[in-house]
């Protein structure tokens, strides 16, 4: 080993031999497989932090399972279909100044090279390299030679057999349904190609179609059932408004509405035709009609109305709608002449038709009361809208004033309402997102009924059905995640799965569409398997459709292949052994943002096409990753990749530290004092381990024993299983909080108390222990303990818990020494006194019985303090102590039952013999404290100048400084 640890020489060193050993590229054979995947890449720009955390737990994973003895496949693919590299392309042709800043600043692409980068196959080849560099230098146990693009012509074959299949099982299917839509691309588009708005879903509103002169005036509702409490009309002056003529079903009317709201009615399934503008100011102060009611009710100006929302006008419900009532509110004694508006807006009745127990008459005006809300603008004005809405929804019910509707709850009157005003033609269904949505084009998205589209028919319930029991027995991680799943199956409708621009694969029904960039990548894991022989020379042409029917689902015969492909049987055979012995996907890991999406769907295909027995056997989810605070974006900024994280830390250090920040779900924050930190960690641990070799220590432990060995013996078995433990449910913070950090502070306790004999013998197993988190400074270390070339950390045996070592009795009696000389550290630090001698008082006979006691009752039965009070004073020498054993026990009591089952069984037949373990150590105290120290009983103090002895507890001795 070199002096000083240097990160990037070892990593070089330990990457370079890894590769020329093909150690991470595995054949079948008699072990048991391991085959877990994560999310390819896309590859509009270079790997961030984000795919830092999600790829780097895949890769401890596989290097877990891998020295568990496990045959482990971890192989990687490139995702670049659909229009993000189209769009990026586009905008590095046209020298868009902040993609340039960005890509040149924050992706580090050379000022020489990104003007080149103007067509998509040029950025594929670009970030393809790229990203294979990064993942190398970071050290993950890839198989690179099942690597593929999704444009791959052999690829493409693949996805061209996946849809017929699905087409011909009838889950793809041609209608009009809503779908995310760029009108500058002219395309539907995905989570990959929104640049805002990622989270937005399409809500179906109800446009209510109030009348005025032969005219509508729509409003969009989510909640229809308001409208039995509409008192007004909101226009806003300010926004310009269009007479429109929509035809619809044979049915012709004519709309007033924003000019924004007339642009999206263009891309429903009406045919919309633009008549005239309409001034502002004309429809405000007119009395419409409600076409429920048949009320006549005023239109009153509100600035507040966004012409982008619905269809730029409003109805209003003052009693169950903070922000109505707020703005009725505003125009109480204002002077609405020149809207030619003469009533009085105080002469306005609210209408109450939801009865909610919380609230009385008008529950938004209790709202806004309770809160305290000032006007529309005060912020607690949302928060009282969101509680009126809760409670309305959950325990509402409508009141006789809605008629036939009286008694219905308000959570079941949404659909009952919606289809009934549609029956009688004063409703329609209008799709709007729940927040605005920007493509990467820089366009914002419309909600666009696209006729004539493909559709994927994720609605089918036989098609969810399976999806549930999919998920029923598969593992989840973590638990809680199974609900989430659940959920967003319920709740997943068909999905468009062509589009016309973008990169792809050719819909092999219908080749003027493409097929999009979720649908084409949902099981592609099956594809890494064969690809490792498509890569080796076969012809896109010979990849026919009765191979994959072979291969992947075992239908047809090896020799029918042959002659339908040309390709020799036994490499057919190959193909299909190879498939049968590592499909399914045993895990599946990845980020949370793509549980409802990417996850999905990868589970609707597999139960789609597989039979139940290659249906994938468990996921995982993680959270996501922040940079100093801020979210981090690729397009915009700000962003750390992987490449600059490792050139500046180094390949470990910036593996322990991401996996150390968060666990599972949890959102982890990369901040470069974190990192800092990790490194001098990482220094600590080579210095440690040359020192260790250097001593030219070896193996101790089938020697004789100190109590000091035994303990650290002990203490690195619970380190093992508490690791493993860990590893099995991913939770990669508490695993290197295990075998790196707690390890670390018991290896410096044990040499600070002397011991060396096992040291060797620690070393090999945290070595060990560590190797899946810090591979290349564990192959380092390993390398110089003796082992040989080839005999890889990498591949040796992971530490399993061995119970032979585990030694209670040490344990507690180094937990003993080291509280006790915490104590007398901590007196010292407070009293500021030098002590010239420490007295010690181990716990008297009847408080240690009564501490063995109260664990025997908790262990059998319960803990009572009256009966361990009448147990103790049963015996004739206790009875001396009448007095203080009910105050011990009531103190006693409490701590024993707060105790974690893991602490109660060390304790479980404690017998210490305390004052022989303290004097057999005061050397090592003395020295610690830097004065003589004297060990007595409370039962028979020498020396109590002070009655300190009478404090004296289990494990807990008092403490007299003199």
């Amino acid at each position: 080993m070199e002096q000083d640890y240097n990160p990037h020489a070892v990593e070089n060193k330990w990457q370079s031999r890894w590769n020329e050993s093909r150690v991470f590229e595995p054949e079948p054979d008699e072990r048991e497989k391991f085959f877990i995947t994560i999310p390819y890449p896309y590859l509009n720009g270079n790997l961030h932090a984000g795919h830092t955390r999600t790829f780097t737990i895949g890769d401890v994973v596989a290097r877990h399972r891998r020295m568990l003895g496990y045959n482990v496949l971890y192989p990687m693919g490139f995702h670049v279909t659909g229009t993000p590299i189209v769009g990026l392309a586009e905008l590095i042709a046209n020298r868009d100044p902040q993609t340039m800043d960005v890509y040149s600043r924050l992706h580090k692409i050379p000022e020489d090279i990104l003007p080149s980068l103007d067509t998509p196959e040029k950025i594929v080849d670009y970030f393809s390299v790229e990203a294979e560099i990064a993942m190398r230098s970071i050290g993950y146990s890839i198989d690179w030679r099942r690597k593929f693009t999704t444009t791959d012509p052999t690829y493409k074959k693949f996805i061209e057999w996946q849809f017929n299949l699905l087409h011909d099982k009838g889950l793809i299917v041609k209608g009009s349904h809503p779908v995310k839509w760029c009108p500058n691309d002219n395309n539907p588009v995905e989570d990959h190609d929104i640049l805002h708005g990622e989270e937005a879903t399409i809500v179906d509103y109800t446009f209510i179609k109030f009348e005025y002169d032969g005219m509508i005036l729509p409003c969009a509702t989510l909640r229809p059932e308001t409208i039995f409490g509409v008192t007004n009309l909101w226009v806003n002056p300010d926004i310009e408004h269009v007479k429109v003529k929509v035809k619809q079903d044979g049915k012709e009317e004519f709309w007033i509405v924003s000019r924004e709201a007339y642009n999206k009615l263009t891309y429903t399934d009406r045919e919309v035709e633009f008549v005239e503008k309409v001034p502002s100011e004309s429809i405000i102060g007119i009395k419409v009609k409600n076409p429920l009611t048949e009320k006549e009710i005023i239109t009153l100006p509100a600035s507040f109305v966004k012409g982008g929302n619905g269809s730029g006008i409003v109805m209003s419900v003052p009693a169950h709608a903070p922000y109505d009532y707020l703005a009725v509110k505003d125009l109480y004694d204002r002077d609405l002449s020149e809207y030619g508006i003469t009533e009085n807006v105080r002469d306005i009745e609210f209408i109450s038709l939801i009865q909610v127990k919380e609230f009385g008459e008008y529950p938004a005006v209790d709202a806004v009361e309770q809160l305290g809300v000032v006007d529309q603008k005060d912020p607690k004005a949302e928060e009282a809208t969101k509680l009126v809405y809760r409670r309305e929804f959950h325990g509402g019910v409508l009141k006789e004033n809605t008629g036939e509707y009286a008694g219905i709850a308000v959570s079941k009157i949404k659909d009952v309402l919606t289809r009934d005003l549609l029956d009688k033609g004063i409703g329609e269904i209008f799709y709007e997102f729940s927040e605005p949505v920007v493509c990467r084009c820089g366009t914002p998205c419309v909600v666009n009924m696209v006729k004539g589209q493909w559709f994927l028919n994720y609605s089918n319930p036989e098609w969810k059905d399976k999806v549930y029991r999919c998920i029923e027995n598969m593992e989840i991680i973590p638990e809680e995640i199974r609900v989430e799943f659940n959920n967003k199956v319920d709740w997943l409708k068909d999905k468009a799965c062509a589009r016309k621009k973008g990169l792809g694969t050719r819909l092999p029904f219908d080749t003027d569409w493409l097929i999009e960039s979720l649908g084409d990548s949902t099981i592609y894991m099956s594809y890494y398997i064969t690809n490792k022989f498509f890569s080796n020379g076969i012809l896109p042409e010979q990849l026919k459709p009765s191979l994959f029917d072979y291969v992947l689902l075992g239908k047809g015969t090896v020799q029918q292949v042959a002659k339908d492909t040309g390709l020799d049987e036994p490499l057919i055979a190959n193909m299909k052994s190879d498939f049968d012995y590592w499909y399914p996907v045993d895990l599946r890991s990845s980020g949370k943002d793509l549980v409802p999406n990417h996850l999905l769907f990868f589970l609707f295909h597999h139960v789609a096409i597989f039979d139940e027995d290659r249906w994938p056997r468990a996921l995982a989810v993680n959270g996501f990753v922040s940079l100093e605070g801020q979210k981090m974006s690729k397009s915009k900024g700000p962003i750390l990749t992987l490449k600059e994280a490792v050139d500046t830390y180094g390949a470990d250090v910036s593996r322990m530290y991401i996996l150390s920040s968060a666990e599972q779900t949890q959102d982890a924050d990369w901040r470069n004092a974190g990192v800092e930190s990790a490194k001098k960690q990482m220094e600590r641990f080579y210095k440690l381990a040359k020192e260790i070799i250097d001593s030219g220590a070896s193996s101790g432990i089938d020697g004789e024993l100190q109590l000091i060995d035994r303990w650290m013996l002990s203490r690195l078995q619970q380190f093992v299983r508490d690791t493993n433990n860990d590893m099995t449910s991913i939770r990669t913070r508490g695993a290197l909080q295990n075998s790196f950090f707690l390890l670390y502070n018991d290896v410096k306790w044990y040499q600070r108390r002397g011991g060396s004999a096992v040291l060797y013998d620690v070393l090999d197993t945290w070595v060990r222990l560590m190797a899946p988190f810090t591979p290349h400074i564990c192959e380092e270390i390993w390398s110089a303990m003796g082992h040989g070339e080839g005999d890889y950390v990498s591949l040796a045996p992971y530490p399993i818990f061995n119970p032979e070592y585990v030694d209670n009795d040490a344990e507690l009696a180094e937990e003993l020494i080291g509280n006790t000389l915490s104590d007398i550290e901590e007196i010292i630090k407070v009293t500021k006194l030098t002590p010239k001698k420490a007295v010690l008082y181990t716990a008297p006979s009847w408080k240690t019985e009564a501490f063995k006691l109260a664990l025997k009752m908790l262990h059998e039965e319960d803990l009572n303090p009256g009966k361990l009070i009448k147990t103790l004073m049963s015996d004739p020498e206790n009875r001396r102590y009448g007095k203080e054993i009910p105050k011990y026990v009531q103190k006693l009591v409490p701590d024993i039952k707060s105790m974690k089952t893991e602490r109660l069984e060390r304790l479980l037949g404690f017998d210490l013999d305390e004052q022989s373990i303290l004097k057999e150590n005061d050397r090592c105290l003395e020295k610690e404290i830097g004065c003589p120290v004297e060990v007595y009983t409370a039962d028979d103090p020498d020396y109590d100048p002070e009655n300190k002895s009478r404090f004296a507890a289990p494990l807990r001795p008092a403490i007299y400084l003199e």
